[in-house]
């Protein structure tokens, strides 16, 4: 009885040992199954695996590069709020150049100071006159010319934020048919091996399935991670659109208070 007992346990134990065993090797099958698939499913694999790296790449520092700016869009909107004049801001605005709201600030600061300058008074009378009356305040003479000027540079700072991003919608498109184009070829081949030996023996038809089958999940990992990333940043540049909108409004209130 106790031998009877004890070999059933000592069966699962070996078809354990063979299971991990398995496991361990799934990663060296395939990259066998790589190495040993077709031309053409090996440059579907390339083209894929170079989608993917360029697509991380961009994905990796666009996430970085948001990060960055929205720091420093949170430090320069304190600045600006607690400044009294647009002299200070703008002395700040050298450390804080990745800032988008910095460029939209620095557009309606040069127009603003623009027209300024054209309606300063003179410094000094002709002699012989008169004396001079309180040199008057300094008004604006369009402030839909300066509202104008953050609308350019709004856009250019959108520009800025969305390079590359397209890169990732791309990826999303295309990925999935590139994958499945090395799907129909795999199946090809395996279709090409049966009319050639008359036989569906799964030794004659695995290589040109296993092609499908690896093309098809490369093509998947290379485009779920584009089409999420690819939501995902498209969310922060309108958030950043959004902030900036604000802020150009903010902007156009001070300079009506103080100039008009």
């Amino acid at each position: 009885m106790r031998t009877l007992g004890t070999r059933p346990l000592a069966l699962l134990l070996l078809q354990a040992q063979g299971g991990a065993a398995t496991d361990s090797d799934s990663s060296t099958a395939i990259v066998v199954l790589v190495a040993r698939s077709s031309l053409v499913s090996k440059g579907v694999l390339l083209l894929l695996a170079l989608l993917s790296i360029v697509s991380w790449s961009i994905i990796l520092y666009k996430l970085w590069s948001f990060r960055r700016s929205a720091r420093q869009s949170a430090t320069f909107l304190d600045v600006f709020r607690r400044s009294n004049k647009f002299s200070e801001v703008q002395a700040v605005c050298r450390s804080l150049g990745d800032s988008p709201l910095v460029g939209l600030f620095q557009s309606g600061y040069a127009e603003l100071t623009a027209q300024l300058r054209q309606t300063a008074p003179p410094e000094s009378a002709p002699a012989g006159s008169h004396p001079r009356a309180p040199a008057a305040r300094p008004t604006l003479k369009s402030l839909p010319a300066v509202d104008r000027a953050l609308m350019r540079a709004s856009t250019v700072e959108v520009n800025k934020l969305e390079r590359r991003v397209g890169f990732l919608a791309t990826t999303a498109s295309i990925a999935p048919f590139v994958g499945l184009f090395g799907t129909v070829w795999g199946i090809m081949v395996a279709f090409q091996g049966i009319a050639a030996t008359g036989s569906t023996n799964l030794g004659v038809v695995a290589p040109g399935i296993a092609d499908a089958l690896v093309t098809t999940a490369a093509g998947l990992f290379a485009a779920i991670p584009a089409v999420y990333f690819y939501n995902l940043l498209t969310q922060r540049v309108k958030m950043f659109a959004s902030e900036m909108d604000d802020f150009a409004m903010e902007f156009l209130n001070i300079a009506e208070r103080n100039f008009t």
